[in-house]
């Protein structure tokens, strides 16, 4: 584990029965950063987050943090930690003061004190108007916000949340992407998440994913520096649309008036017309997700 690194996973392993869910995962985050998992459904996300929550034991490998093997001293990072798993419930007929009160008494924080932080946090996540409503009538974006508010309760050094925007319209997902990276400081928040843009706006190292192993931890910067020169562009026949899928990675397509615009990863120009263009994090993600799958990585 380097000096600054305060959370390091190695070789971190977890089966269930035969299926192996991730296989010999290592990284280190350090404080201040953000750390985002990228993957596919399935890929491992989940179940990554909730054995660094110390709610699922891992099989083999191990998690410090400051250096404390967490597995043997699980307090020394819940006390320290707040969680928003993914599929996170309230009660409906409370209202967000009742919930965070309770929420605030399970994590053992002084009724005083609670009340003080419960009202800071509604204003932090924009939820103080609506305070006095049931939550059962909040919408999916505030129900996520109620979710990060309990997370915050103890003012945690470690914040991880579990594919927070799924169910979000693309406003309430801005949102709360915003939010978390208000939150970042000096903690480090840990998010798994399928959705590309959610890890591109806010994460300062970027982990992929797939199939339970971890491809790549990279900076973005260093993720889009893979596919420099190989993301093309050319426009095509609607006709031809099919036959171009069947042969090269697309990651995007535009219909035009003149055809479709087909935009590409490709290690070499896919067709004469094809020009080179500036690539994004979807066509790095896709590039390696790929050749994950089909054994080329």
């Amino acid at each position: 584990m380097s000096e600054s690194a305060a959370i390091a996973v190695a070789g971190l392993s977890k089966r269930f029965g035969e299926f192996a869910a991730l296989t010999d995962v290592t990284f280190e985050v350090r404080r201040g950063e953000i750390m985002g998992f990228l993957g596919p459904n399935g890929a491992g996300k989940s179940t990554l987050m909730r054995i660094l929550a110390t709610i699922t034991k891992a099989t083999e490998g191990t998690i410090t943090w400051d250096g404390v093997d967490i597995s043997r001293s699980p307090d020394s990072i819940r006390s320290i930690l707040g969680y928003l798993p993914q599929d996170f419930g309230v009660y409906p007929n409370l209202n967000a003061v009742e919930f965070l009160e309770y929420m605030a008494a399970i994590k053992g924080v002084d009724g005083k004190a609670a009340k003080q932080r419960i009202k800071e946090l509604l204003e932090v996540v924009n939820l103080a108007d609506a305070s006095k409503r049931p939550l059962g009538g909040y919408s999916g974006g505030m129900k996520q916000r109620i979710g990060i508010a309990q997370a915050l309760l103890n003012d945690p050094k470690l914040l991880i949340v579990d594919e927070p925007t799924v169910g979000l319209d693309p406003e309430e997902r801005v949102r709360f992407r915003n939010l978390l990276s208000d939150l970042s400081g000096d903690r480090i928040v840990i998010l798994s998440t399928h959705i590309v843009s959610d890890v591109e706006a806010i994460a300062s190292d970027i982990a992929l994913i797939n199939k339970g192993e971890l491809l790549m931890h990279a900076t973005p910067e260093d993720l889009l520096r893979g596919v420099e020169g190989k993301v093309w562009e050319w426009v095509v026949p609607g006709t031809a649309l099919q036959g171009i899928k069947n042969q090269y990675l697309v990651s995007c397509t535009i219909r035009k008036s003149d055809g479709v615009q087909v935009r590409a990863v490709s290690d070499a120009q896919p067709v004469p017309e094809a020009r080179a263009v500036s690539p994004t994090l979807e066509d790095a993600y896709l590039r390696l997700i790929s050749s994950h799958r089909s054994g080329t990585a």
